[in-house]
């Protein structure tokens, strides 16, 4: 049987001095602090943390506050770790005057700026350039991009870049504001890319990619337009190119004179000739002046032996159609103003213009619009990203 110790606070036994030339006070040994069994003091956690994050320079702030909260600590616990609690906040003094000289320098993005040219080619969406096809991870045109494999317009693929546009530097100028750059800006260059509308399948519309403001930051300062098939699974086959770089000098003087008539087409007004019979007058007189240059462009052209026969007939109903449009801009009442704008689109995508394609080797089938399309010179309904 055991004897119970008496009440009161129990003492342990103080341990003996160590042995050696120089004797130490109670509590410490050879080798640091110890407790008071002589056991080693643990290392203080957020010392170790702030020497960590001292020496990433990662979140330098963070590191300086875990430092100066480990020093307190260690004060008062008797751990070990000073040495590392100083030295993560030094280090952390000093990562934090250097994010504050790159920030007001703009060395941060210029950095940027290196990392997107050394990616030039190793498969980033801020690599590619105008004329690149390429695949994304999901298949989709839709969300945020980053990881992309550039691959042979030749094969199947996601989308294919036609412009890439720079934004002027100075703060983000919001999420409306880019989107509404980048909608406008790619639907207007589409046309120099791929200037022949009858060459793009039903099934291609119109993306583009976009800074986000945390990229912004970086120097991030591009938008990517891009043609991407609505229907993610079909993809694009073929390069949708054709411009100076893929057309003879004929296709390219045919195109950019239909083109131009396009264009004015293009700008109809959104309001009925009943509700603004003016604007639907000056926009009329517009087409009529726009007629007027192009088939003068067309007359002065030197055309192949097979195509001159095709083009006059196409001159030819572009004049009728020109004279047309002069009575609508001229029409008192919008009963009047139907009935000659009904007869000036009459030659857009008629025999003679199929006609004057085929002798061209240019596409032949005219596209189908959808309701509410105006013809080709009002397709609409572009998607965005």
């Amino acid at each position: 049987m055991s004897i119970p110790p008496a009440p009161g606070p129990h003492q342990p036994p103080r341990p003996q001095q160590p042995h050696g030339p120089y004797p130490q006070p109670w509590g410490q040994g050879p080798y640091g602090p110890y407790g008071p069994y002589g056991a080693r003091s643990a290392v203080n956690g957020l010392a170790v943390a702030a020497l960590v994050l001292g020496i990433l320079c990662f979140l330098p702030a963070v590191g300086l506050v875990l430092g100066l909260v480990a020093l307190r600590q260690i004060r008062r616990r008797g751990e070990r770790g000073k040495g590392m609690a100083v030295a993560g906040a030094v280090l952390s003094c000093v990562g934090l005057a250097l994010w504050g000289v790159t920030l007001s320098t703009g060395i941060l993005g210029e950095a940027w700026q290196g990392i997107k040219d050394s990616a030039n080619g190793e498969g980033t969406a801020y690599a590619l350039a105008k004329g690149d096809c390429f695949d994304t991870p999901t298949g989709s045109l839709e969300g945020d991009a980053y990881d992309v494999d550039e691959v042979p317009c030749s094969r199947r693929h996601d989308g294919e870049v036609f412009a890439v546009i720079d934004l002027p530097r100075g703060a983000y100028p919001g999420d409306d504001k880019v989107t509404g750059i980048a909608d406008d800006r790619c639907s207007t260059l589409q046309d120099r890319y791929a200037m022949d509308s009858w060459a793009v399948p039903e099934n291609v519309d119109v993306y583009y990619l976009v800074p986000s403001r945390s990229s912004w930051t970086l120097g991030d300062r591009e938008i990517t337009c891009l043609f991407g098939s609505t229907d993610g699974k079909q993809g694009l086959t073929g390069s949708l190119r054709n411009d100076e770089t893929t057309l003879d000098a004929d296709q390219l003087a045919f195109l950019q004179a239909t083109g131009a008539v396009d264009r004015v087409l293009y700008e109809e007004p959104e309001t009925d000739p009943e509700d603004d019979l003016p604007a639907a007058r000056s926009w009329a007189k517009q087409v009529h002046g726009e007629l007027g240059d192009q088939i003068e462009a067309l007359r002065g052209h030197s055309w192949p032996s097979g195509a001159e026969r095709p083009v006059a007939a196409l001159v030819k109903d572009m004049e009728a159609a020109r004279k047309d449009w002069a009575k609508a801009a001229a029409a008192d009442d919008a009963e009047t103003y139907y009935t000659h704008y009904d007869k000036g689109w009459g030659y857009v995508d008629g025999p003679t213009t199929v006609t004057a394609r085929k002798a061209l080797g240019l596409e032949t089938t005219p596209p189908s619009y959808e309701d509410g399309d105006t013809g080709e010179g009002g397709q609409s309904g572009d998607a965005e990203v």
